[in-house]
């Protein structure tokens, strides 16, 4: 039991359905639809799209999205690739000669098709309930007449809004200005075109109007997206792959999706003990910092789109975590690996949700824009804000990630869920950008080595080494910084917290559902 002294979030405790997402009123429609009788599949969509319109910064309806479903009766999982292709005109031979070595990240270059829309229509048609038209009603209500912006994402938004340029500054900005908290943000463009997919569904996104205003403002910021690309935009069902830690099953996508790069950390956990330390001690930091540069050193050299990601059985192979964990010194840091990058520009925003309904149906769900706005580019009529995935591909030449035409790009965002005894007991997921197969093993070792509730093992302060850096928040002491230091890493605080993350516990044994999600986001879990 939690000491009751030391303020933080209790665990939400139900028995008929639940939701845990990064905002209050996704949360708060995923209920209500769930009690109107709609199932998972339907409630996760409409709190999907609702956080678009409460965490602007976050995500929205010009990104990408993934998902896994555990039907109602059966624990075999379902994968959905909700991520985009790049125009079938741009290839990196263009840019090189351009003289980039990266994708431009604010161009729109970086702007792959947004296929977001067609994923959650393929949720809908093949696992939800009420229909899609129903599912959008409570969302298109909210795009017109307004979210109040809560602090978590006026706090983006501030951070952020000097990236938004042309007309996405008149949709995003009030008086030319970030909405700051308690301000109402309305976005009566996107309450449009939600309307016009709910009665023609993905051609009312895709083709016509919509598709028109999307294609003509690229192009005009020189952009070369055409009416095919979008009309041929389409997500795609997967075969989801997993990997075991000390008994139990981790379940993630396999690439475009960086899900294997989860695995690989989680089976480098396992060969080295990560358990087996003060849960917030600098050798846990040390040696999960270790794990971090070796996986993601791993998956720069492999992962990109479906069709050249050929190592695959490599990455996943217990072989290859052996070989990796045994470069670990204990003691002593050692250098991020310089290679040919898998991603360029691989940080930033999205937002994660989980929902298990009455029947145990589970969806674990996540929706990006990549960067925070994305692009900082949106079409003139109806304010998408397009994405900027399209930066997370490489201009190496051969590189297995490199910009092709028509080809996804790798991407960071990881829904997961874990099976236990051979049920599925629990959807989880991490945002923020790289950290997120890191913030998963360090959700998941919270959870199983260090015997932590849900809410406390997300509540706990995180550390992340990326670029050379050992980023410590500030739930961890000077004392703990030096004796990482010590060990040879370059320890910094970062500005901002580090990642976010929501799960729901079920709790077979008593029949009950546990839910809890990130206060560093303004999210919670609910119930019913």
């Amino acid at each position: 039991m939690r000491d009751f002294h030391q303020p933080r979030r209790s665990t939400v405790h139900a028995a008929n359905g639940m939701c845990a997402s990064s905002h209050p009123l996704a949360s708060a429609a995923a209920i209500d639809i769930l009690r109107r009788g709609g199932n998972a599949a339907d409630a996760a969509i409409a709190a999907a799209l609702i956080c678009g319109l409460g965490e602007p910064a976050m995500t929205g309806l010009g990104g990408d999205m993934f998902a896994l479903v555990k039907p109602a009766d059966s624990d075999t999982v379902w994968g959905l690739n909700g991520s985009g292709h790049a125009p079938k005109a741009l290839t990196a031979d263009r840019l090189r000669a351009e003289g980039h070595d990266i994708v431009p990240v604010a161009s729109p270059h970086a702007v792959t098709i947004p296929t977001a829309v067609d994923g959650f229509i393929r949720l809908s048609e093949t696992h939800g309930r009420l229909g899609f038209d129903s599912v959008l009603a409570p969302v298109i209500d909210y795009a017109e007449h307004g979210v109040p912006v809560a602090p978590r994402a006026a706090f983006d938004w501030a951070r952020g809004a000097e990236k938004l340029s042309g007309a996405a500054r008149a949709h995003f900005l009030k008086g030319d200005q970030p909405y700051a908290t308690g301000q109402i943000f309305r976005a009566p463009g996107q309450a449009e075109v939600l309307r016009r997919i709910a009665k023609e569904g993905r051609a009312g996104f895709y083709e016509g109007e919509v598709a028109a205003d999307m294609v003509a403002s690229l192009n005009a910021l020189g952009g070369l997206h055409t009416a095919e690309d979008f009309a041929e935009a389409r997500s795609s069902e997967v075969q989801p792959i997993s990997a075991s830690y000390r008994g139990r099953e981790i379940i993630e996508l396999p690439p475009n999706n960086g899900g294997a790069t989860a695995l690989l950390m989680a089976r480098l956990a396992e060969n080295v003990g990560l358990g087996g330390y003060d849960p917030f001690g600098a050798e846990r930091a040390h040696l999960e910092a270790e794990i971090t540069k070796l996986a993601m050193d791993a998956r720069n050299r492999v992962i990109g789109d479906p069709a050249s990601t050929t190592r695959l059985p490599h990455l996943m192979a217990e072989e290859t975590a052996q070989k990796l964990a045994a470069l670990i010194n204990p003691r002593r840091a050692r250098p991020e690996a310089k290679v040919a990058a898998a991603a360029e520009e691989v940080h930033r925003e999205t937002i994660y949700l989980c929902v298990v309904d009455r029947d145990r149906m589970v969806v674990s769900l996540i929706y990006s824009i990549f960067h925070d706005f994305g692009s900082g580019l949106a079409s003139d009529r109806f304010g998408i804000l397009f994405h900027n995935r399209g930066a997370g591909f490489s201009l190496t030449p051969g590189h297995p990630n490199e910009l092709g035409p028509g080809k996804r790009p790798m991407h960071t965002i990881l829904p997961a869920m874990l099976r236990e005894g051979g049920r599925v007991a629990m959807p989880f997921g991490v945002m923020g950008g790289q950290y997120q197969p890191t913030g998963q093993l360090r959700l998941l070792t919270n959870l199983i080595d260090y015997g932590m509730d849900l809410q406390g093992a997300i509540d706990g302060a995180r550390s992340f080494a990326i670029d050379g850096v050992l980023r410590l928040e500030r739930g961890y002491g000077a004392d703990i910084a030096e004796a990482l230091s010590a060990m040879g890493h370059r320890v910094e605080r970062p500005d901002v917290a580090i990642g976010g993350a929501q799960a729901i516990w079920i709790d077979e044994t008593n029949g009950a559902l546990i839910g809890a999600s990130d206060p560093r986001k303004d999210g919670c879990a609910l119930g019913y």
